[in-house]
């Protein structure tokens, strides 16, 4: 008989044992939802503890991200019902709210590392990824809106550009745009973005629910295997720097297989709204232990090889002291 009990008789023996690499301030990307407006700070119903900012109470948080040692985040612009079109032509107008955000925050904090979410859903009135054609999204055209955006963002001074609208062919038509502008701005493509449940008060935060039918025409198949790597292999040939996988907690095979495949390539997670909501929520019912829920749910995302997370959580993390 094999004795593995010794291993965990002690605080201090397991502490030695754990082989995973730790949760830590550098291991976050922070999202955040900017809206118009002045003095905005908002709390989401659906995301408890999680706020949409106008950009001067924007900058007040990020200085207490940054008290926290916390240095990336990620931006997603939230507009009026008014301010959209069918064009979504409110995300690449060059005043577009993202790269106003980009500005004040490099104008503040130079040295935080920025992303910013490139998609239509959010300022399309029709609540889809890119231009419809025949109740469907049509590709091709969507693409150099995709890249116009990104150009804008990386104009603005953001360090990496996050194309997710899962469009064939963004990464290329993205780095085409930057690469002759003469910008060095990086990409972190979603490139397995499946068509999850898990999006459900995301939605409601930047709100972005489709007026009609779902995205399972262009975001994956959770059904798939192999999908999820072929998506991955062709961001990186089109040129992307980061790759990621989303959501994270149902999907940690593929984190692992995406982080064995390319090893070469930072790998993020995103872990989810859903994923947020659900714990948080579970934990104020008395379901389980906020704390423990979180850095064991985070802890597995970094044992199957993510480099980076992006988490609604990041900051209570941090504080809390959830380190391990």
């Amino acid at each position: 008989m094999k004795r593995f009990r010794k291993f965990r008789e002690t605080q201090e023996i397991r502490d030695s044992y754990a082989d995973v690499p730790p949760v830590t301030a550098e291991t976050f990307i922070y999202p955040y939802f900017v809206v118009e407006g002045e003095g905005v700070r908002q709390e989401i119903q659906t995301m408890p503890g999680i706020y949409r900012f106008s950009i001067d109470e924007l900058l007040v948080d990020i200085g207490d991200m940054l008290s926290l040692g916390i240095n990336k985040l990620l931006l997603f612009g939230v507009l009026n019902d008014e301010a959209k079109d069918e064009r979504g032509s409110a995300g690449y107008k060059p005043d577009n709210i993202i790269s106003r955000a980009v500005r004040a925050i490099k104008e503040l904090y130079p040295s935080v590392v920025v992303f910013t979410d490139v998609c239509l859903c959010e300022y399309t009135s029709h609540g889809h990824c890119g231009l419809l054609h025949k109740h469907d999204v049509d590709n091709d055209s969507t693409l150099p809106l995709l890249a116009e955006m990104a150009y804008q963002h990386a104009v603005a001074g953001t360090d990496f550009v996050a194309p997710s609208a899962m469009m064939d062919g963004q990464v290329e038509a993205i780095r085409k745009r930057l690469d002759g502008a003469g910008l060095t701005t990086k990409i972190l493509a979603y490139s397995a973005k499946y068509a999850s449940a898990f999006y459900g008060p995301f939605r409601d935060a930047a709100g972005s629910a489709p007026s009609f039918g779902d995205r399972k025409t262009y975001q994956m198949d959770f059904r798939t295997q192999d999908q999820g790597l072929d998506e991955i292999a062709a961001d990186i040939d089109e040129g992307t720097d980061w790759i990621m996988v989303k959501p994270a907690m149902a999907y940690l095979d593929m984190l692992y297989r995406a982080s064995a495949r390319f090893p070469d390539y930072p790998l993020v997670a995103y872990q989810v709204s859903g994923e947020y909501s659900m714990l948080k929520n579970g934990a104020a019912q008395g379901f389980f232990d906020e704390e423990r829920i979180f850095l064991e749910s985070l802890t597995a995302i970094r044992r199957a090889g993510a480099d980076y997370i992006i988490s609604y959580y990041a900051k209570e993390f941090i504080r809390r002291g959830l380190f391990c």
